[in-house]
């Protein structure tokens, strides 16, 4: 997998996390102390985390961090 389908992916798996928590961007963003663009970047591939501020975010949506970087190939 590339590293650009990689973020993508895990875009994804932010972004349905985010969702099934009943989380604006906005508010997700306020939560951990980043703008909400970063956050867009992320949930659409064009931005990078890195695994510390992975499990911060776990952290913050109340999942397991494999929930984020389980990815299933199409």
């Amino acid at each position: 997998m590339d590293k650009k389908t990689l973020l993508k992916k895990f875009g994804k798996n932010v972004k349905i996390q985010r969702i099934k928590r009943d989380l604006t961007q906005e508010k997700l963003a306020e939560i951990m102390d980043v703008s909400q663009n970063y956050i867009a970047s992320i949930e659409c591939g064009k931005a990078n985390m890195s695994l510390a501020k992975i499990q911060e975010l776990a952290n913050y949506l109340n999942v397991k961090i494999e929930k984020l970087l389980t990815f299933d190939e199409d």
